[in-house]
């Protein structure tokens, strides 16, 4: 190679070396202005999103074992509103959680977003904040086709089992002060271990978010056998749940939201997930709810 050839090498290798300086020095100090959970993603460039097992159809396993659901598409809408604001590829890590280590799951860290069927509410967002509103259920009893159960009055003297770390126990137990009926409760780990407990015959009913017990009862190979019994118990809203006091991070999930409700995103994304056949072949044909649909309404709405 010529003198010549050398010193315009050497010229490019400078360029090239000074671009990278300016570069990373500009990443450092974007990274620098970031703040929480933006910030933390955006030096480990991974974001964990924690998922339920078997919360049909809003977080659940395919025959793959993979995550997929209602939830897991809203949280997948997130992370690429983070890939945008972060202006850099960001990896998924799926983390699995239960009723019971949810919450704890998201304060501590391990996890970033959860995906799932969580209920917004005062006491839980002490400790988490939440997405908008994205589904409301209620609590209402699981019980077998040939049970005498048709209302929560019939619980008097019999055994209830709900999912640990779930707003329902307390809900069932507000109501049996209030009308004066007792009833045994006992606990599970997941939805799954409640609706067996209630098949072998150890518990006269389950109680817990009505969506999810239509989710069991379609997936259930004997789920003929069982029958959804009496009216609301509750009221539960879902979020996505996520750590408290990041607003950044609360920023771009609820602009997320008001961007899926004013494209039409958000109904359909409803419509997959409870109006049509799901990819594990079940069907729920649950329409959408007035108030949903006005919380939708909401979201999309200009300013």
């Amino acid at each position: 190679m010529s003198r010549a050839a050398l010193t315009v090498l050497s010229v490019l290798l400078a360029g090239v070396v000074a671009m990278t300086i300016v570069a990373t020095a500009a990443m450092a100090q974007d990274s620098a202005a970031l703040t929480g959970t933006l910030r933390t993603v955006f030096e480990r460039g991974r974001i964990t999103l924690g998922y339920r097992t078997s919360s049909l159809p809003f977080s659940y396993l395919n025959p793959l074992n993979e995550p997929i659901g209602y939830s897991i598409d809203l949280c997948q809408e997130i992370v690429d509103g983070v890939r945008r604001e972060l202006g850099k590829a960001v990896a998924i890590d799926w983390r699995p959680v239960t009723p019971d280590s949810r919450i704890g799951d998201v304060v501590s860290g391990r996890v970033d977003i959860e995906c799932g069927s969580t209920t917004s509410n005062a006491e839980r967002r002490r400790e988490v904040d939440f997405s908008p509103v994205f589904f409301i259920a209620g609590t209402r009893l699981l019980v077998r086709q040939d049970s005498p159960i048709r209302s929560f009055s019939d619980l008097a003297g019999r055994t209830v089992v709900v999912t640990a770390g779930t707003t329902n126990g307390p809900a069932l137990q507000a109501l049996g002060e209030r009308q004066g009926i007792a009833f045994k409760m006992v606990t599970e780990l997941d939805h799954a271990q409640s609706f067996a407990h209630v098949a072998a015959g150890q518990a006269d009913a389950f109680a817990t978010d009505d969506v999810l017990l239509y989710g069991l009862i379609a997936t259930a190979p004997n789920g003929r056998d069982f029958r959804v019994a009496g009216d609301l118990l509750s009221y539960e809203p879902y979020g996505l749940m996520f750590r408290r006091e990041d607003p950044a991070f609360a920023d771009l999930v609820n602009r997320t939201f008001a961007r899926l409700a004013a494209e039409g995103r958000l109904g359909e994304l409803y419509t997959r997930w409870f109006r049509r056949r799901l990819p594990t072949g079940e069907v729920l044909d649950l329409p959408m709810s007035t108030q949903l649909a006005e919380v939708f309404r909401i979201l999309g709405a200009p300013d």
